[in-house]
């Protein structure tokens, strides 16, 4: 067993350095700053049961002969740099591989098929890559998988049916990918399955019932195109805590039945759902996750519930004597003044609510705008606002910190949708958008909080000092992230606002860039004008186009 994880080591492999070890059974190197491509060390290494070269700096294609290694149980390459396929061939030979872990790299092409229905296989990592091709039924001959994460690729077809089988399957996660056509009726049969995301996809029929599901946690579905009705089931799964169903096209009633839950999120935003909201979803929870669904009623919304409707009478006056004429007249009089009043109140109203703030979360944060805006002074801001607006740092209820982007200049038309698909970005040098808020004047950003801030307010300290070998790693780390938002992001995106002030860096000094592609939030106009008073800006090829020629680059 050879154990150098967080030793210290950077550059290269040497590629005969592990030779002569014909023994060795765990080979771990993760958590250093190792570069370059990997040797082919698997066919030197016959006994191989580990190995694990993960949180590196390592590139180039899969190591092809790592399978020669014919007991290998843990493969972890995840958190590089290496790109390319991962043959076929490569992998069927592991036929004792229980954890393969390949995340967050710059993998493309067919995800390798045979992986799905090795025997032993139990974890499958896959987020964060480029990934293509299918989810096979040959998955349910991995009898002992027991964790799938792909979210964040490119795989397009229908959920298998036979996935609901796998009795040991407790998490699968398949966010942001292409997968369509209806879910599975037996999608949660497993009796250990605890998390299902399948959200960011064009996922089509009805929400299935989770009857079996028994120890389901977390479930979401948001933007898909699902239909019908939500299923009153969903209010006897005893350990539910978070449920998304926003972003699809839902109809009829909240049902009751989930007032039995102790949820911590419940977010049915931008549906048709209509009728009254269980009282304790409107106390409990933001209102942002039952916007967008303007047919339902309760306190709180601007339809009360109200089944009362005035009947139109019909009044014969020849009945009436003069003072039973007059008397109608002033009870008329009064009946129009009341409505009159009420129509103009409620237009108030109206008015009120259009100039209020209202927010979508794109995570589970347990914050409202009040609690944003209430820390949003002087003392928590950084900066002396930059090109678009100030930024804060704003500690939520829960202790977790944010950021805070305060946007100027973007006038009345700014775009939700476009926000929506900026936030579906997933990189590990993108800065994630984790949710806004917003009313007719200004919009508020709301970014993860990055602990060592901006390149530019570390390289202006007087005492600065930082390693070659650290400012190699913020330079690649800026390279691919502009990389994945120029080529390898669908929609393609161009940064147009790059500089030091706009790349945070994390504890490990990992590098994430922020303020991408605003140009599309603020419009172009605006975007153009707040850059004419700042010239020291990165503005990509093709800024010379006109704004619609640019979304199609």
């Amino acid at each position: 067993m050879l154990f150098l994880q967080s030793s210290g080591f950077y550059g290269e492999i040497v590629p005969n350095l592990f030779q002569g070890l014909k023994n060795l059974v765990i080979l771990d190197l993760s958590h250093n700053n190792i570069t370059a491509t990997l040797p082919k060390v698997g066919f030197s290494l016959p006994n191989l049961v580990s190995f694990d070269v993960s949180r590196n700096k390592l590139s180039g294609p899969f190591p092809n002969g790592i399978c020669e290694a014919k007991g290998l149980v843990h493969l972890g390459l995840h958190t590089n740099f290496f790109n390319g396929s991962i043959p076929n061939d490569s992998i069927n030979k592991c036929m004792n591989l229980e954890r393969f872990q390949v995340h967050d790299n710059l993998f493309s092409g067919d995800f390798p098929s045979w992986l799905w229905s090795l025997p032993r296989i139990k974890l499958i990592t896959a987020e964060n890559n480029n990934f293509s091709g299918e989810i096979p039924d040959s998955i349910l001959g991995a009898a002992q998988l027991e964790q799938v994460q792909i979210d964040n690729n490119r795989f397009t077809s229908k959920i298998p049916q036979g996935l609901g089988l796998i009795r040991s399957l407790y998490r699968f996660s398949a966010s942001v990918n292409g997968l369509y056509g209806e879910l599975p009726t037996n999608l949660c049969d497993s009796p250990v399955m605890s998390i299902l995301n399948l959200s960011h996809n064009y996922l089509s029929g009805t929400v299935p019932e989770l009857m079996n599901c028994k120890k389901i946690v977390s479930f979401s579905l948001a933007h898909n195109n699902l239909i019908g009705e939500i299923p009153k089931s969903l209010g006897a799964l005893p350990v539910l805590t978070y449920l998304d169903l926003s972003q699809n096209n839902l109809t009829g009633q909240i049902p009751q039945e989930l007032q039995n839950l102790k949820l911590a999120l419940f977010n049915v935003s931008f549906n048709r759902l209509s009728g009254r909201v269980p009282a304790s979803l409107i106390s409990g929870l933001p209102a942002s996750f039952l916007q967008g669904n303007p047919d339902l009623c309760g306190p709180g919304f601007s339809n009360s519930c109200s089944q009362e409707k005035a009947m139109p009478k019909v009044v014969n006056l020849s009945k009436f004597t003069s003072a039973s004429l007059i008397s109608a007249v002033a009870i008329s009089s009064i009946i129009a003044a009341a409505v009159g009043f009420y129509i103009i109140r409620r237009c108030r109203k109206q008015r009120s609510e259009m100039n209020g703030w209202r927010s979508v979360f794109f995570y589970p944060l347990r914050v409202t705008e009040n609690d944003v805006m209430m820390q949003m002074c002087d003392k928590n801001a950084r900066g002396n606002g930059g090109t678009f607006g100030r930024v804060y740092i704003v500690n939520l209820p829960s202790g977790e910190l944010i950021a805070v982007k305060k946007l100027m200049n973007f006038g009345t038309h700014s775009s939700k949708c476009e926000i929506n698909t900026l936030a579906k970005t997933r990189h590990k040098n993108i800065t994630k958008i984790l949710g806004f808020c917003y009313s007719n004047d200004v919009i508020f950003l709301i970014y993860e909080y990055v602990v060592r801030g901006s390149l530019g307010d570390l390289i202006g300290k007087p005492d600065f000092e930082l390693p070659w070998s650290v400012r190699l790693r913020i330079a690649i780390g800026v390279a691919q992230g502009l990389a994945y938002l120029h080529k390898d992001y669908l929609p393609h995106l161009l940064h147009r606002n790059l500089k030091s002030t706009n790349i945070l860096l994390d504890v490990d000094y990992e590098p994430k860039m922020t303020d991408f592609a605003l140009d599309q939030i603020i419009g172009e106009a605006a975007f153009k004008s707040s850059l004419g008073s700042d010239a020291s800006c990165y503005l990509a090829p093709g800024t010379e186009l006109s704004f619609e020629q640019k979304l199609m680059v």
